[in-house]
């Protein structure tokens, strides 16, 4: 039996009820490792309860940036995540992911404390 490989997808969405600022860019930041601890937890609980479920081991966000354009009113969330790979398991369905992620986020609007952009959610793509 071959063991099962560690994947990554990405994750991508836009936060509009929080604004990006410079500290947001710096990885060292008090603001930057907060910001990202919520972040993973969230996307973790959320992709936990998904199909990939047994198969997920966690998400690591990489970068805030701001919004669409130059608008600094909303941040852009970039995450790495990653799940075992069977052998015999299907390719990623990331279409299937997108509608999980998008029911469980109230249509792409909400994720926790944050309101998102519905248009902004995309999943490995």
């Amino acid at each position: 039996t071959t063991a099962a490989t560690l994947e990554r997808f990405t994750v991508n969405f836009t936060i509009t009820n929080l604004p990006y600022t410079s500290d947001l860019q710096n990885p060292d930041s008090a603001r930057f490792k907060s910001t990202r601890r919520v972040m993973n937890m969230m996307l973790d609980r959320l992709l936990k309860d998904s199909s990939i479920g047994p198969a997920f081991h966690g998400c690591e966000t990489t970068d805030f940036r701001y919004g669409p354009g130059s608008d600094r009113d909303q941040t852009r969330v970039d995450a790495v995540c990653t799940y075992s790979k069977e052998p015999w398991a299907a390719p990623l369905d990331r279409v299937g992911l997108y509608h999980q992620v998008s029911n469980k986020t109230r249509g792409i609007t909400q994720l926790g404390p944050y309101s998102l952009d519905k248009d902004s959610l995309y999943v490995n793509g």
